[in-house]
């Protein structure tokens, strides 16, 4: 069991070795191939190797026992009416500069200056108002991606009831 756990995290570890590839001298096709292993078949390998190893339930266990560790890190289901105004608001300062920069920079010098840390901020914005407006939330943006997804709410359901 200690050694299919140790397969399993030094899998899923491999990606932080393509900074030391990367610092090689070697070709860079040879560094390419080897990077993009490191991030995308290694883990996968020895994920399957650590399933040998320790067998179905090992890994069951394992997996549980990490989800466990995570879990307090996943956002809520649901969220103050606070909280979630003050998400769709982080969620709508990206999208709208997004959206208007262009125009304004047409118009205006400094929207052309703007750093890139200012930009990459508002990437950071945007991500982290997907975890402040909840699981919930989460729930509605997957229902974009699926046609036959409805959103039913308590005033829906109350209408429907009354009929």
């Amino acid at each position: 069991m200690i050694t299919g756990t140790l397969v399993f995290i030094l899998g899923f570890l491999s990606p932080l070795l393509i900074p030391l590839v990367t610092n090689t001298d070697w070709p860079v096709g040879v560094k390419s191939i080897i990077s993009g292993l490191l991030a995308f078949g290694v883990p996968e390998v020895f994920m399957v190797l650590s399933v040998a190893i320790m067998g179905k339930p090992g890994y069951e266990f394992i997996k549980q026992k990490a989800f466990k560790l995570i879990q307090p890190l996943l956002p809520p289901d649901s969220v103050s009416l606070a909280r979630y105004r003050l998400g769709l608001i982080m969620f709508s300062i990206p999208i709208l500069f997004g959206l208007f920069e262009p125009y304004l920079a047409y118009y205006f010098d400094f929207f052309r200056q703007i750093p890139i840390g200012w930009r990459m901020s508002l990437d950071l914005l945007f991500l982290l108002s997907l975890f402040v407006l909840g699981g919930d939330f989460w729930d509605k943006l997957r229902g974009l991606f699926q046609h036959k997804a409805r959103i039913t709410t308590a005033e829906k359901e109350g209408s429907d009831k009354n009929d």
